[in-house]
């Protein structure tokens, strides 16, 4: 099966006059339409790796290849359009923009090319609603949302331009444990039904013992690596 996103050889650095080692030799890529975790304590670098998997942060040394492209010597505004539209983002703070409604943020992903937005997007942004479990609150701002609600919000934001593999930085981080069960659920529908590949950041071992792979971070190296 092919890669979505491959990381060789990279190592990341923090610091200029004392510089600090955050990553150390990763080789790392997942498969497409697999559905992954990556655990490791709170300081050892599973959040820089996802961001760097992502493309939000670049590394010191290596390559990182999405969907088979090359990404080091991209410009930024050719790594921002990579990822608008094969790779969507999964936060533990749900970044909605609170003077939007439900659906105007689920929309933004589309907006930001200042694309006009089509009867068949806005269709398509129903139905993950639906999917997802919000379609009864759709009209509603942001801020007149549960937490658990504001999160489904995201999902279905991250996935309405149909990426091709979506990064979650715990995604279940600031949910009681029957909403996580329920958020996690779904992810793992969306993954069966879509076909997109998921790579989750989560501290929580059990919600990782779901997921068909776990990569284990300590101190910036790969411990284990673990396919079912």
């Amino acid at each position: 099966m092919d890669n979505i996103v491959e990381l060789r050889d990279v190592n990341k650095f923090y610091g200029t006059a004392v510089q600090a080692q955050v990553l150390f030799d990763i080789d790392l890529s997942f498969e497409k339409g697999s559905f992954n975790s990556i655990i490791g304590q709170s300081g050892s670098g599973k959040s820089t790796l996802l961001n760097i998997l992502g493309t939000l942060d670049r590394p010191t040394s290596g390559r990182v290849l999405v969907d088979g492209k090359e990404t080091s010597s991209m410009k930024n505004t050719e790594l921002a359009a990579l990822r608008n539209k094969t790779i969507g983002f999964i936060f533990q703070f749900h970044y909605l923009l609170p003077e939007f409604t439900a659906l105007e943020n689920v929309l933004m992903p589309f907006r930001i090319g200042n694309r006009s937005v089509s009867k068949e997007v806005t269709e398509r942004a129903n139905e993950l609603m639906e999917i997802v479990g919000i379609d009864q609150v759709k009209n509603n701002l942001a801020t007149r949302m549960s937490g658990g609600q504001q999160q489904r919000t995201a999902i279905a934001r991250a996935l309405l331009n149909n990426p091709r593999v979506v990064l979650a930085d715990e995604p279940t981080g600031n949910l009681d444990s029957d909403t996580s069960e329920k958020v996690f659920g779904m992810l793992r529908e969306i993954n069966e039904r879509f076909g997109t590949t998921f790579v989750i950041v989560t501290h929580d071992r059990r919600i990782a013992e779901e997921t068909d792979r776990i990569v284990e971070i300590v101190d910036g190296r790969i411990r284990m690596d673990l396919k079912k």
